[in-house]
């Protein structure tokens, strides 16, 4: 892949020295759903597809960027001087929204830079896509403008800060965080109250992970993501006149249900009930996991779906198919909704033996029950992004 960047990088930009090649991978979050704007924990591991790109300094001011995903576009320009979000440069503005925060945050970007992305993420699958080519383009930055002293934890928060300010996406930090700090064979328990974080492992010797795509079109999901943000902070305010917490996932279950009183209306005491129980499983989870139990793992898998599914109200029936399916089926570790939800997709473990029958039965039957055909991706663990 790195000479054939290099190439397709000369052919548009022309002959010469200096050309480097990163790559950023996309994650998967095994557990820890709609916990990390509620302070919590989230377990998730970066995956061995992602974002390249190839990258070379200029001497002037000028930026280019090219994506081979997205040749119609064609070529979208710009320069230091000048980094005004433009609906017509479409996907260019993310890396120009991370050039725009490292120059906010007082780095110094003395050189233009020509830029080629290329991403073998599938769309629609909402493993981190944004976040890859936001921290593939703060690499770059790092490398070529000499930036040594700015961190892989930088990197990451000022990827968060340009979907957030730039590009008006109130993501959470678990993102970027996971593809600048992913570990082959690993996955990252991610505290997001203060972003300490340890590594546990993921080995999985006869198992596979498999996404699933739902191919279910999301309805308002920005609109529903913002409802269920402002009924926590609500139910915190609500919880905070009769307890010192700074968020919902400071509380154990035994406390909140000592508490819970507090919180004036059924729908607030169930978004809340989700955000504490959610962090207590992933912490559970990622011990499991250290006590090489995969699972004991499985089932705070399953447990998560249903409480994103009862109390957090993000699943929707196709989802809800699939998790069914998948847990019909003998070799099926753990199973499980992943991400905003109301669509997208489900992350499960299965064993090797069954990963042929999982996939065979599970796209049968979901697309006999709802007239959707189901698309499978079987993904491996990787390493956090580097230059190659």
């Amino acid at each position: 892949m790195k000479q054939q960047l290099v190439d397709k990088f000369l052919e548009i930009y022309g002959e010469g020295d200096g050309v480097n090649v990163y790559f950023a991978p996309g994650r998967v979050n095994l557990i820890g759903e709609h916990t990390d704007y509620n302070g919590g924990h989230v377990f998730p591991c970066a995956i061995t597809i992602g974002t390249y790109a190839a990258a070379r300094r200029r001497e002037d001011s000028v930026l280019h960027f090219y994506s081979l995903n997205d040749p119609d576009q064609g070529m979208v320009t710009a320069c230091l001087e000048d980094l005004a979000y433009r609906r017509k440069d479409g996907w260019g503005n993310y890396p120009k929204g991370v050039i725009q925060t490292f120059l906010q945050k007082g780095c110094q970007i003395s050189c233009g830079l020509d830029l080629l992305y290329y991403g073998d993420i599938p769309k629609g699958l909402g493993i981190g896509s944004s976040a890859s080519l936001e921290v593939v383009t703060g690499l770059i930055l790092k490398d070529m403008a000499g930036l040594s002293d700015i961190s892989m934890a930088e990197i990451a928060l000022f990827g968060q800060l340009a979907e957030n300010e730039y590009m008006g996406m109130k993501c959470g930090i678990m993102d970027p965080f996971a593809i600048a700090f992913g570990k082959k064979d690993h996955a990252i328990l991610l505290d997001t109250s203060n972003l300490s974080y340890v590594y546990a492992p993921l080995q999985l010797v006869h198992e596979k992970m498999i996404i699933t795509n739902s191919k279910k079109d999301r309805d308002f999901v920005d609109e529903r993501y913002r409802d269920r943000r402002a009924q926590c902070e609500e139910a915190l305010k609500e919880l905070q006149t009769v307890i010192s917490i700074r968020n919902l996932s400071e509380l154990t279950a035994e406390v909140f249900e000592e508490v819970q009183e507090m919180i004036k209306s059924p729908v607030r005491i169930r978004r809340a009930r989700h955000a504490v129980t959610e962090n207590q499983r992933t912490i559970q989870a990622a011990q499991a996991l250290e006590r090489g139990d995969i699972w004991e793992f499985g089932q705070f898998m399953n447990a998560s779906h249903l409480s994103l599914k009862e109390d957090y109200e993000v699943s929707c029936k196709e989802l809800d198919i699939l998790v069914e399916e998948a847990w019909n089926i003998e070799g099926v570790v753990g199973s499980r909704m992943m991400g905003a939800g109301f669509g997208g997709c489900t992350i499960s473990i299965v064993e090797d033996s069954a990963v042929s029958e999982f996939i065979d039965r599970v796209g049968r039957n979901y697309e006999k029950r709802t007239g959707l055909k189901a698309e499978f991706y079987v993904v491996e663990t990787g390493n956090g992004a580097a230059i190659l």
